[in-house]
């Protein structure tokens, strides 16, 4: 998880905070007696892993049958669309959502009641865009499975079954920030959906 120069419009992974950490600094961050990073930002860096691990199924899939049969094509496509910076970047906008609402606690946080407002709706967007990023993610996987090299076709479902497990994550910390009903009625379609994607890979259906 250490930074590389991958770079694209929505953002520079070298000017990521989390993004410059190594996996074991990380972790040893993430299990400590601190608010941040927490489960938020546990789950944008789990969908990052995920997106890059099915990327890593189309980096595979750019032989030359798979150039005359339009099949690379496929795969560049779906790589573009897994925009592990952005993912990376949620992140830090969860550790950033975190600490804005930890100071609306405070009695004397000097903070209009529009403030606040505007401070517990992003502290609740933060989550929902990472859960509508993994799902979006995920039809690309799927999307792109019957053109994958089928030596590697393990790897793409494992990056489906990785941004599956951040969505229920990140919708997790959705719950916390007591999303609107019909917003919860609204993801948990989506999550169904996602569930329904695995069940299929996993054959349990």
């Amino acid at each position: 998880m250490s930074s590389s120069s991958t770079t694209n419009a929505t953002g520079n992974a070298d000017d990521l905070i989390l993004a410059r950490q190594s996996i074991n600094e990380f972790c040893e961050i993430l299990s400590s007696k601190q608010p941040t990073p927490g489960g938020g930002a546990s789950a944008a860096i789990g969908a990052a892993i995920g997106a890059a691990t099915a990327s890593m199924s189309g980096a595979y899939t750019q032989r030359k049958k798979d150039e005359e049969s339009g099949s690379a094509d496929v795969a560049r496509a779906m790589i573009t669309n897994m925009d592990i910076p952005s993912l990376l970047k949620m992140a830090d906008d969860d550790v950033t959502a975190y600490k804005s609402l930890q100071s609306t606690w405070k009695k004397d946080s000097g903070l209009t009641p529009e403030q606040t407002k505007d401070i517990e709706s992003n502290a609740l967007n933060v989550p929902t865009v990472l859960v509508e990023a993994c799902y979006k993610r995920i039809l690309d996987v799927q999307q792109f499975l019957p053109q994958c090299n089928p030596t590697i076709t393990s790897d793409a479902k494992v990056g489906i079954h990785q941004l599956a497990g951040a969505a229920r994550s990140a919708y997790q910390t959705v719950l916390v920030n007591s999303p609107p009903d019909e917003e919860k009625e609204r993801l948990m379609k989506l999550l169904r959906e996602i569930q329904d994607i695995e069940s299929k890979l996993l054959g349990l259906e």
